[in-house]
């Protein structure tokens, strides 16, 4: 009897992360791709259903011409590569940031590491908007980069900071440096330290050591903080919105303008389920990449 309900128990327990999936992540999923093969119309909602029923028989009618469109205009394309070009450049640089951090941290003494853990997930004590919000400040002509220039000779007149690219990919690696740096610290945390004594033992220098033994075993941590930055990056609105410029083309500015300035709903779907799509192929690649190491 006791075994029973064990095993009951086990199935609940094991069942709630499916169906956690199932509605907040299959479902909508599901209904955006059911909206990206309706058609547009003044209503509300803003289409119409691709299946019309017909004598109480249903009748499937799904326009593809959403997704055609994408192919059609040259800026879908254009967002598609630009977002992923900055999230790539982002990620770069959070992982050259965040691992010399993760793996100083897993060599500072045991009682010092939760304070500098928590010191990494700090800023995410305060609102996200907000964060965004105080670099326009430290980036605007007259803000603190500025001014702090200025006022120390090294430039006459004020840098073009904000409303520019490189401004997008500061903004994301401050977001989403944590992100990074809390999986590489536990891929390094996990690294059995004999294996770089015994190197050493057998003539090894410490940066040979580095590159054959703590680099390879910690790919696992670099992989997921590299999708943890990357994916969120690709398709960011706020930060290209915020810090971006008009010139600055990113695939969340186009969904937002599909949405809400053209009203067009199935062509913003399409948009965004041939994003989904566009980040499964690498996310799968890397998993099955990283299981045929293992």
């Amino acid at each position: 009897m006791k075994a029973r309900r064990a095993d009951g128990f086990v199935r609940i327990a094991t069942a709630v992360p499916y169906v956690w999936l199932g509605l907040f992540l299959l479902l909508p999923f599901l209904i955006v791709l059911v909206v990206s093969l309706s058609t547009k119309e003044i209503g509300t909602p803003p289409f119409a259903p691709p299946v019309t029923f017909s004598g109480g028989v249903p009748r499937p009618a799904p326009d593809l011409g959403n997704y055609a469109y994408l192919f059609d205009d040259p800026l879908y394309a254009l967002a598609y590569l630009s977002s992923i070009r900055v999230a790539a450049i982002a990620t770069l640089v959070a992982l050259l940031l965040g691992y010399p951090v993760a793996y100083a941290i897993v060599r500072a003494p045991a009682a010092w590491r939760p304070l500098l853990l928590t010191l990494v997930i700090l800023p995410f004590w305060t609102s996200f908007l907000i964060r965004v919000y105080a670099w326009i400040g430290i980036l605007a002509p007259n803000g603190l980069v500025n001014n702090v220039l200025l006022a120390t000779g090294v430039i006459a007149e004020p840098l073009v900071l904000l409303s520019t690219e490189p401004a997008v990919i500061l903004g994301i690696v401050y977001s989403y440096l944590p992100f990074m740096i809390l999986p590489l610290y536990a891929a390094l945390e996990r690294l059995d330290p004999t294996l770089l004594e015994a190197a050493a033992d057998l003539g090894c220098r410490p940066a040979a050591a580095f590159l054959r033994i703590t680099l390879p075993l910690s790919l696992p941590g670099i992989v997921a903080g590299g999708l943890l930055v990357f994916v969120p990056g690709v398709g960011e609105f706020v930060i290209p919105d915020l810090l971006g410029g008009a010139d600055t083309l990113m695939i969340g500015k186009v969904l937002w303008d599909e949405f809400f300035g053209n009203t067009d709903w199935p062509v913003a779907s399409a948009v965004a389920t041939a994003l989904l799509v566009l980040l499964i192929v690498p996310v799968l690649w890397l998993q099955r990449l990283q299981g045929g190491q293992r």
